[in-house]
This record gives structure tokens, sequence and C-alpha cells, in this order.
């Protein structure tokens, strides 16, 4: 019997430079943080079947223009189908 069915979510995020402070981008391959309140864009690439095929999609969008601006900023999220990833509720603060 084969495990629960995976995907893998691309995400890119162009980091945002405060007033006073350089730019920031993700120090290893498994590095993500953002904050969107600063300016950061956060973009969803794409969802692919297996980590290599987002990986592929990486290679190709360092060539273009905006992501090659920050070639090591790309994120890919493993996820499980059909598995909640939210559990409790919020509280806005």
């Amino acid at each position: 019997m084969s495990g629960p069915a995976k995907v893998y979510l691309l995400w890119h995020v162009h980091h945002r430079a405060e007033e006073e402070r350089e730019i920031r981008h993700f120090d290893k391959p498994d590095d993500f943080w953002s904050d969107e309140e600063a300016g950061d864009d956060v973009k969803h690439l794409g969802t692919y079947s297996s980590r290599e095929a987002a990986q592929d999609r990486i290679d190709r969008a360092r060539k273009l223009p905006g992501f090659a601006d920050e070639p090591n900023c790309f994120y890919i999220q493993e996820a499980v189908v059909d598995e909640d990833e939210w559990t409790e509720g919020y509280v806005e603060g």
C-alpha cells in the first residue's frame, strides 16, 4: 500500500528593503520567511507532482525578469493531499 498522495507547492518571495536595512534573502534551500506588511511580494508559481518537477520550474523561472533578481528566494513546500493544515481557530491581535 502506498502512502498519502503528496504535492509540491512552489513559492517565490520578492523581499522589499526597509529604509535603513538591506534586503535579507533566504539563507538556505529550506529557508522561508516573508513580511507582506513590509511589502514583500509572495507568489505561488504552481503545484507539482514531484520535488523534481518543482525544481525544474525554479530553473526556468530564474531566467525570467524579477525572479532573476532574487534567484535564491524560491521555496518548495511539501503538502499531503486531503490533509488539514490549520486545525484550530485563530484570534486577531
